[in-house]
C-alpha cells in the first residue's frame, strides 16, 4: 500500500501536533459549555478519535453519514442523510468534524440541515481543507492544513476505501488513478 504513495504531504507527527492544537482550542473556547461534537463518517473516525482525546473538557460525540455519490455511478449532485444523528441538537453547542472540507457543498446541506434543529451554536472544524476548490462559503472555525490541488489519502482519506489507516497524507500516485497527475503545491 505504501508503494502506492508518490510523495508523503503531512508526516503523522505534523498531524498529531496539529491535532492537539485543535483539541487545545476547542477545549479554551468552550471552557463553559459541553458541547457536542458531530462527526461525518467514514473518514473522520481517525480525525474525531485522534481530538476528542486532545479535548480536555466535558463533549458528547454523536455521528452522522451522508452520501453523495454511487460508487458505481459518477457523482449525482444528490445528498441524502444515510445515518442521522441519535441526539437531539436543540438547545446545544454543536461542533461539526469534518475530515476534508473541499466545494462546502456537502458541508453547506449539513449545516443547513442541522440549523434548523435549533442549536445554541453550530460551529465546524475540519482538519483538511481545500480553498481553491470552495463553491459556497461555509464558517469554518477550527482548521488543521490547507491542502494541494492533488488527490491525497491517508488519515482517514481514501480512495476507493483504501488506504484511510495511513498516518500520513500522501499523494497518491497518478497510475493507481489512471491519470497524469500533477501536483499543484499552491494553496
Amino acid at each position: 500500500m505504501e508503494d502506492d504513495i508518490a510523495q508523503i504531504l503531512i508526516p503523522g507527527d505534523e498531524i498529531q501536533a496539529k491535532v492537539r492544537e485543535l483539541g487545545i482550542a476547542i477545549s479554551h473556547d468552550y471552557a463553559d459549555r459541553r458541547p457536542l461534537l458531530v462527526g461525518v463518517l467514514k473518514g473522520i473516525v481517525y480525525f474525531l478519535s485522534d481530538v476528542l482525546r486532545a479535548i480536555t473538557i466535558p463533549v458528547s460525540i454523536d455521528l452522522i453519514a451522508i452520501s453523495r455519490f454511487s460508487p458505481e455511478r459518477e457523482h449525482t449532485g444528490v445528498v441524502r442523510f444515510l445515518k442521522d444523528l441519535d441526539e437531539d441538537i436543540q438547545g446545544r453547542h454543536v461542533i461539526v468534524v469534518e475530515d476534508l472540507v473541499d466545494t462546502g457543498l456537502t458541508l453547506g446541506y449539513i449545516l443547513k440541515n442541522l440549523r434548523v434543529r435549533q442549536p445554541a451554536s453550530i460551529s465546524v472544524c475540519t482538519l483538511f481543507e481545500r480553498p481553491q476548490h470552495r463553491i459556497i462559503p461555509v464558517p469554518i472555525r477550527y482548521s488543521g492544513f490547507r491542502l494541494p490541488d492533488c488527490f491525497v489519502v491517508g488519515y482517514g482519506l481514501d480512495y476507493r476505501e483504501r488506504y484511510r489507516q495511513l498516518p500520513y497524507v500522501g499523494v497518491l500516485r497518478a497510475e493507481i488513478l489512471g491519470i497524469t497527475q500533477h501536483c499543484d503545491e499552491r494553496i
